[in-house]
């Protein structure tokens, strides 16, 4: 019974990883030789998401400057912001139709603000 408690939380804890990881980068890509920059993954100033998830909401920041401690992230104005901030996106990406329809729209409208420095990968 123990092993399977244990596999079962393997399962949960990979699962959640790459769900997260999803959600924080849905849509954005880089060149292989290009540096990670803050418009590379996404970002929000909901307070909720900053409180429950420990300044997950400012994944950008992190990436830009991997080594700076999570209390000292910032946000950036050219990095893509999440409808609705990272809370409400682990339940809008568990349905895709709903997740594409509100992402797909704010990539493209963050693409026409600033197209020249990212890639939309759909």
């Amino acid at each position: 019974m123990g092993l399977l408690i244990f596999l079962h939380q393997i399962f949960v804890a990979n699962f959640l990883l790459e769900y997260t990881n999803y959600i924080e980068h849905y849509g954005l890509s880089r060149s292989e030789n290009e540096r990670v920059r803050e418009h590379h993954s996404w970002q929000t100033d909901k307070v909720i998401s900053r409180i429950l998830l420990i300044e997950l909401s400012r994944h950008s920041d992190h990436h830009y400057f991997a080594s700076k401690p999570y209390h000292t992230l910032i946000s950036y104005e050219k990095s893509p912001v999440l409808p609705g901030g990272y809370a409400s996106a682990f339940y809008l990406a568990i349905i895709p139709p709903i997740w594409f329809k509100i992402v797909d729209k704010t990539l493209d409208n963050y693409l026409k603000i600033y197209g020249q420095n990212t890639t939309l990968v759909k």
